[in-house]
């Protein structure tokens, strides 16, 4: 360890993006990989039970819904109730996540946003123009929009069926691609997909989502103003014409997304310790609305409907939708009708086309300096899974077509999705197959990648253990009293049996949950100055429970340190700069949990166990020999 200079230097060159960056898509895929399962029983279902009882199926989505408040009222039948209603909520949850996307993930560098945005755009014009094309002449072409958009949850959880071999940057990417793609489709239903607009209706949306963005600026918290105005701005826009769903994206987008400072978690923990003291039920209010507002409104948004959507709206919607009568004859008239063939190569081959080669051509015109942040092989997986186009197409298909058009256009959206699943598992099976290193660059591709950690690691300050020169450095903030850096600890020995790895350990003591942490650390510190920093840290994570001075004063004396020495240490707090040097690089790097590990300079979400982190560590590995 060296000494305790200053370190802002080190943390130039670093994006700034990063200060404010929380957990990104991990728990997001985990939502719609998880669903996708029910999604597919849902279609199932829907084709069963409309090849059993057509009768029936079509019965139950026409049965008349109203909604009345004494003159005032709305009626629809309950497949327009799920189409323009509940629907709105799915789109919500796109706008969350496309402002995730711009505050936090890989578009928090806005140049890393032409790629996707230009691959999700072409990608919806190449099959647009394959779609009429085969439609040229014929009276279908005004339901070109059908062959637009991937469905997002759906390809991530089909993706997510092989397992290892797909990287989570391929996820990542898919997901920045797929924003751009959901965004402008909803601007397609919108203004071509929508009915004769109501000037008057129309303007009292548009002031009233106005107010809405007014309360929100000044940080008005109450649910239920939120949703009074989101009812009226979804009520105005469904008599304006405008199809109602455009307001769940324009609420979406609106929400903002940040990562909790500490600052913010140190309140809540207060006002949650007022209440331990004295549980009353305005305390319990108080530390509630603490602990919420210290979430950013685009994550409690999140988390309240993204599970709803996944996991019933939108399998309501497949199961409202995908009904169609199949037989011989259908079959055989369908499989050779334009709209079918038309939706079936715009995905399948269109799709494909268009990432691969909007990829391929940015790459080439800007001498690599944007490129896909993911090998080639990667991105070819991505175009063809992007050919799952389910949820929206059929969205667009309701309002465009009717009768036996609206079935081949179903079948069509069916088709497309079982071929594209079975051409991205070609892919990657193939992929599978090569030597490990060109797996791995086919794979993870030589993009340079965002880092998050501020400053990065210097051996002449930071604690190390393992080689000076290694392919994968782990770096982890962490609390001594912390219960679940002591369950860690194990997981970082296992690790540390590799020979190609090196461990760094920063100081992050929570002192509003654990009192004894800070004293903890400084211990540390001071038996560095002894040269015994890595033997207290281990006697340190053993013995958590036993943390007060004069533990501390005993641990110095197993160690065999001059305890004179050590207890001076303690008492002058000699060492509490360096401690909070490692808590400002927390604050840098959007620290305020532990443990948080990094590697290679990357923030890791998601669990700490062994087998998580030892398939991170040898993806890292495999980028850091990309890249040699």
């Amino acid at each position: 360890m060296a000494n305790n200079s200053a370190v802002e230097p080190a943390w130039r060159g670093r994006t700034l993006w990063a200060r404010h960056r929380s957990a990104p898509v991990r728990a997001f895929m985990r939502t719609e990989s998880g669903s996708a399962g029910i999604l597919v029983a849902a279609v199932v279902i829907a084709l069963i039970w409309s090849n059993v009882d057509v009768g029936s199926y079509d019965r139950v989505w026409a049965t008349s819904l109203s909604l009345r408040l004494g003159h005032f009222g709305i009626t629809h039948d309950l497949l327009t109730w799920i189409n323009s209603g509940l629907m709105t909520l799915f789109f919500l949850v796109v706008g969350l996540e496309a402002r995730r996307e711009f505050d936090l993930g890989e578009l928090r560098d806005r140049r890393r946003f032409l790629l996707p945005f230009a691959a999700g755009l072409v990608g919806m014009v190449i099959p647009v123009l394959i779609f009429l094309l085969v439609n040229l002449g014929g009276t279908s072409l005004h339901g070109w929009g059908v062959a637009m958009s991937t469905d997002t949850a759906l390809a991530l959880g089909l993706l997510s069926l092989l397992g290892r071999d797909v990287p989570d940057r391929v996820r990542v990417f898919l997901l920045t691609v797929f924003v751009v793609d959901d965004l402008a489709a909803l601007l397609v239903i919108a203004l071509v997909y929508s009915n004769h607009i109501e000037v008057i209706p129309l303007v009292v949306a548009v002031l009233v989502f106005g107010v809405f963005l007014v309360v929100t600026a000044l940080g008005v918290r109450q649910r239920s103003v939120f949703v009074a105005l989101g009812l009226v701005v979804w009520t105005s826009l469904l008599a304006s014409g405008v199809d109602p769903i455009v307001a769940g994206l324009a609420i979406g987008l609106s929400a903002t997304a940040y990562s909790p400072s500490r600052n913010d978690l140190e309140q809540a923990s207060g006002l949650f310790r007022l209440f331990r003291e004295q549980p009353t039920a305005e305390l319990a209010r108080s530390a509630t609305a603490g602990l919420t507002s210290a979430l950013s409104p685009n994550a409690r948004l999140q988390n309240f409907w993204h599970p709803w959507t996944s996991y019933l709206i939108v399998p309501l919607f497949a199961l409202a939708n995908a009904g169609i009568v199949i037989n011989g004859s259908f079959l055989a008239r369908a499989y050779t009708a334009p709209i079918t063939l038309g939706i079936l190569l715009g995905y399948v081959i269109g799709k494909p086309i268009a990432v691969v080669g909007t990829s391929w051509l940015i790459t080439r015109i800007t001498h690599g300096r944007l490129r896909p942040p993911v090998g080639w092989a990667a991105v070819i997986g991505s175009g063809t899974i992007a050919g799952i186009g389910f949820t929206v197409s059929l969205l667009i298909a309701t309002r465009a077509f009717a009768g036996d058009q609206l079935d081949e256009a179903k079948l069509g959206a069916l088709s497309a999705a079982v071929v594209a699943s079975g051409l991205t598992w070609a892919v990657y099976r193939i992929t599978a197959q090569l030597p490990p290193a060109r797996r791995a660059a086919a794979l993870l591709g030589v993009s340079q990648q965002l880092l998050d950690l501020i400053p990065p690691v210097d051996p002449e300050r930071d604690h190390i253990r393992g080689p000076a020169v290694a392919s994968v450095t782990v770096v982890e903030y962490g609390d001594f009293e912390c219960p679940y850096c002591g369950q860690a600890e194990p997981v970082v020995r296992d690790l540390l049996a590799d020979s190609d790895l090196r461990y760094v350990w920063r100081h992050l003591p929570l002192t509003d949950v654990h009192p004894n942490a800070q004293l903890a650390a400084e211990a540390s510190e001071a038996a560095a100055a002894q040269d015994a920093f890595w033997p207290m840290h281990d006697l340190l994570l053993a013995r958590q429970n036993d943390l007060t001075p004069a533990d501390l004063l005993r641990y110095a004396d197993e160690l065999g340190l001059d305890r004179d020495r050590f207890h001076e240490d303690l008492m002058r707090h000699g060492h509490a700069a360096r401690i909070a040097q490692d808590v400002e690089s927390a604050d840098l790097s959007a620290v305020s949990g532990t443990p948080t590990f990094f590697i290679n300079d990357q923030r890791h979400y998601g669990a700490y166990d062994i087998e998580t982190l030892t398939a991170a560590v040898k993806t890292a590995r495999a980028r850091a020999v990309i890249a040699a």
